[in-house]
């Protein structure tokens, strides 16, 4: 009897935008920590952190020059007496009388009465301990009032905030030494692969060196996650089983896969994920570079373990990183994502898109005028990290998108 080929139906591909709100459907928040200023570079507020003193705590000069009375130079200028002397940390205490001032320096306290600072180009020392001041200046002229900065008590920075090191130097002036910050992700890395040898290892025959979680591990790092590299795993049911329990037990909150991600005979993360009890929320997106990409979710003793199944080109690895592992991190701290998506002018020629979203690798150079120039290289295969090196951004075109002329508007993402 003749077999009939059966026909293996597969869903449609899903919308990135999508594939992305799914992706973080259900994030909890993490739980907070206090740390030290010096570690909260790229951390994420977990409480809004108010001001311990006024800033600045007195009136104080902007300028090097004299603090004088304003009403003594009412003609315009004048001959003032020097009586004292005010620098930073060393300030004159004394309230000035009509007809002299202070020698004041940049940030020194300004003295009682004075109201204004008649800075130093605009003066002339004389002999006696006068000086004769060549411009009048209005009142309060280079004082910078105290609190002018903040205040006791005053609200700095909203809870979410990812804290930079602006941040950081404004809450060491308002006197906080540690800082409450959310948790960092814990994010597991498995790259998957027989063909896959470590970094610094000469590769036989058929082998590659395994890079993809080089780079996927410093983007966790600079997205604010904590990266657990799990090493290579070979196609292997039970080897991959052992590293999805190994993300379990250590408690991460995701797990990417590099690789595996395809529907071959050697591409397990599915059957295994799934064998587990993991539930698959969706497989395979409209999106070039990144087409065979998974999201699901397992369950363990320490918590929901979400699974992002990434392709195991490197290009597509570190694209999809950006693309649903960075906008994961932040949700999981409580921080606002922005995938920083700007427009720009093409500067060549561009053939219509098919059905996919594509993020071409593409360099973007500044112009006079102030807008930005986008080049996309020639070459797009998504094996091609020295063209992913030479490349600043990610060309963005949505599905069916006509044929572009240069000089035609174009979205991009600096990488």
């Amino acid at each position: 009897m003749a077999c009939r080929a059966v026909k293996v139906t597969r869903p449609p591909l899903m919308a990135v935008s999508e594939a992305r709100a799914i992706s973080q459907r259900d994030l909890p928040k993490l739980g907070s920590e206090w740390v030290l200023l010096a570690h909260a570079n790229n951390r994420v507020l977990a409480s809004v952190p108010l001001a311990k003193l006024t800033q600045p705590p007195f009136p104080a000069s902007a300028m090097d020059g004299y603090a004088l009375r304003a009403e003594d130079l009412s003609s315009g200028t004048g001959e003032l007496e020097v009586v004292g002397e005010s620098a930073a940390g060393h300030g004159y205490h004394q309230p000035i009388a009509s007809g002299t001032c202070v020698r004041i320096f940049t940030g020194a306290p300004v003295p009682q009465h004075a109201d204004t600072i008649a800075i130093q180009e605009n003066a002339t020392p004389l002999a006696n301990r006068r000086v004769k001041i060549d411009k009048a200046e209005q009142p309060g002229r280079y004082i910078r009032p105290a609190g002018g900065d903040f205040q006791l008590n005053q609200e700095l920075l909203a809870t979410g905030t990812r804290l930079t090191p602006q941040n950081l130097a404004l809450l060491a002036a308002a006197g906080h030494q540690h800082v409450e910050v959310r948790q960092r992700p814990l994010v597991a890395i498995i790259s998957t692969g027989d063909e896959l040898v470590p970094v610094g290892t000469v590769p036989d025959k058929d082998q590659i060196i395994s890079s993809n979680a080089t780079g996927v591990v410093a983007r966790i790092e600079a997205a604010g996650g904590t990266p657990l590299d799990l090493g290579i795993v070979a196609d292997e049911p039970v080897a991959l089983e052992s590293a999805f329990e190994q993300a379990l037990n250590a408690g991460a909150q995701l797990v990417l896969t590099l690789g595996g991600a395809s529907a071959g005979d050697h591409d397990l993360v599915r059957p295994v994920f799934e064998g587990m009890g993991g539930q698959l929320d969706l497989y395979r997106i409209a999106m070039r570079p990144g087409k065979p990409f998974m999201v699901g979710r397992l369950a363990g003793d320490a918590g929901e373990l979400r699974l992002l199944g990434l392709p195991g080109n490197p290009v597509s690895s570190l694209v999809c990183t950006k693309l649903f592992a960075e906008p994961i991190i932040s949700a999981l701290m409580g921080a606002t994502y922005s995938d920083g998506k700007m427009w720009g002018t093409l500067a060549q020629p561009l053939g219509a898109n098919d059905e996919r979203e594509d993020y071409s690798r593409c360099l973007v150079t500044a112009l006079p005028s102030g807008s930005w120039s986008v080049t996309p290289f020639a070459k797009q295969d998504s094996s091609l990290l020295h063209i992913a090196a030479a490349s600043n951004a990610l060309l963005c075109r949505p599905v069916h998108q006509r044929a572009l002329s240069e000089g035609d508007a174009i979205q991009f993402m600096f990488w």
